[in-house]
């Protein structure tokens, strides 16, 4: 199919729905992982298989990646803020719940629009998107607030890790879109942010002297090639297929979804408390998430990649 749509079909919606649960699953899966392998060894291992993966795929596609464009720089800066995000969500993750974790990650979009507004051209925040702001604003302090009365403090670490790495998410995003990365093609910029981050994570991780790999079973395998194969490879280049074939809007009113389903797995999967402060706090981002995203009308938008920051095409 080379033509682009003016609707989601059934088709686009039913690949949605996967991505967005394979987004949201990817929390879970650190985590299960996390019981065999050590929290940045982990995080490298699985920016290193994803970047050969990507090698492989560019190689097979014949797309251009050696050209001298100016953009040295800014790729090592949005790979090195790159990789202190994974550093950080999966250093958070041994001390909170993936079901939290999802919830204070997806504070990146509020990042990437307030940073936009000061830094991108054009891109100034408009009224619904402060409302967007507010409301996922209040669900942080919801989802704070229950940290400050759960038994132990350590879980108040983690969800401040999970904070930082969405900031340092949504500053990648926007020195991509600030910079010069924004015109080159998706996949040489991915290359940037996750060969950077390999070397930085697999660096950490010598040097604080991790054990690595300490346990090996067909779970803890699984959860690793999951999170490389299928989240870091397969479901970010079926994501720019769909950006490339719909709607932008359409596609963005559908990322709110990922938190739902990071919550519904850490409760079904690892058998997580789900409180109702905890749904509320849910419902205020996932309402800020679609606000802070619905494009202007009469404005062609593309949106960033939930789950990784990507570039704008």
């Amino acid at each position: 199919m080379t033509d682009r749509k003016t609707h989601l079909d059934l088709r686009a919606m039913a690949i949605l729905l996967v991505l967005c649960a394979s987004w949201g699953l990817q929390q879970v899966a650190v985590k299960l992982a996390s019981v065999g392998i050590s929290p940045f060894f982990q995080a490298g291992i699985r920016s290193l298989g994803a970047t050969l993966l990507l090698l492989i795929w560019v190689w097979w596609r014949r797309i251009p990646i050696r050209q001298r464009d100016g953009s040295l720089g800014w790729g090592i800066l949005a790979g090195l803020l790159f990789g202190g995000e994974f550093l950080l969500i999966f250093w958070g993750l041994e001390f909170t719940n993936a079901s939290r974790a999802v919830i204070f990650l997806y504070l990146s979009p509020f990042v990437v629009a307030i940073g936009a507004h000061y830094f991108v051209e054009g891109e100034r925040l408009r009224w619904i998107q402060v409302v967007g702001l507010v409301a996922a604003f209040a669900g942080i302090l919801l989802a704070f607030g229950e940290s400050f009365t759960l038994p132990s403090r350590k879980m108040l670490i983690g969800d401040s890790m999970l904070v930082v790495a969405a900031i340092l998410w949504g500053s990648t995003t926007v020195v991509i879109k600030a910079s010069v990365l924004h015109t080159l093609a998706p996949s040489k910029t991915l290359l940037y942010q996750l060969g950077v981050s390999a070397i930085l994570l697999l660096t950490v991780s010598w040097a604080v002297g991790e054990p690595g790999v300490v346990k090996v079973s067909p779970l803890i395998l699984g959860s690793l090639l999951f999170q490389t194969v299928w989240v870091a490879f397969v479901t970010y280049l079926v994501w720019f297929w769909m950006v490339r074939h719909y709607p932008a809007g359409r596609l963005s009113a559908f990322t709110f979804l990922t938190p739902l389903f990071g919550v519904l797995a850490g409760h079904l999967i690892l058998d997580e408390p789900l409180s109702l402060l905890l749904l509320v706090a849910l419902l205020f981002v996932g309402a800020g998430i679609y606000l802070v995203n619905r494009p202007e009308r009469g404005r062609v938008e593309l949106p960033v990649p939930p789950v990784v920051a990507e570039e704008r095409e």
